[in-house]
């Protein structure tokens, strides 16, 4: 098994489902999950599934988990993605060998048409692709996550 990644934010119901599955994508060896502080009782934004559609990722089945669920398991990274999270971020009784920042602004607090909208998720999706391609190239790829 690979290196064991947390994604994390406040709802889990866009950016840090995102970022998962973008990751995922990247490497089916890591081991990847998301979660939120306050976890969104509606489901993963329907937004965040469609523009995730378009790049062939699928988040139909995902749901918003609390992080509660994770605090004693070990990760080797823990990533926060909004600001919120960030400053929030629960103590892990578990391992976590390094804790990053990758922020993103929340593209659920857009406002005007559902294209304008649309156009919001895709900009803060494209940003966690290349971020996330950025940070597994970085970190996991060269090796970096074994010292």
């Amino acid at each position: 098994m690979g290196p064991r990644v947390l994604i994390l934010c406040t709802g889990n119901s866009c950016r840090s489902q995102m970022a998962e599955a973008v990751l995922r994508s990247l490497d089916p060896a890591l081991s990847v999950s998301s979660a939120g502080t306050k976890p969104a009782r509606g489901g993963v934004h329907p937004m965040a599934v469609a523009v995730m559609r378009e790049i062939g990722l699928d988040l139909s089945g995902a749901r918003p988990k609390d992080v509660g669920e994770s605090l004693a398991r070990e990760f080797d990274y823990v990533i926060t993605v909004c600001d919120r999270a960030r400053e929030t971020c629960p103590v892990f009784t578990g391992t976590v060998r390094r804790r990053l920042h990758i922020g993103f602004d929340d593209p659920t607090e857009a406002a005007g048409t559902d294209e304008e909208m649309m156009a919001s998720f895709r900009k803060v999706r494209d940003e966690i692709v290349r971020s996330f391609r950025r940070f597994y190239d970085e970190n996991i790829r060269t090796g970096r996550d074994r010292t």
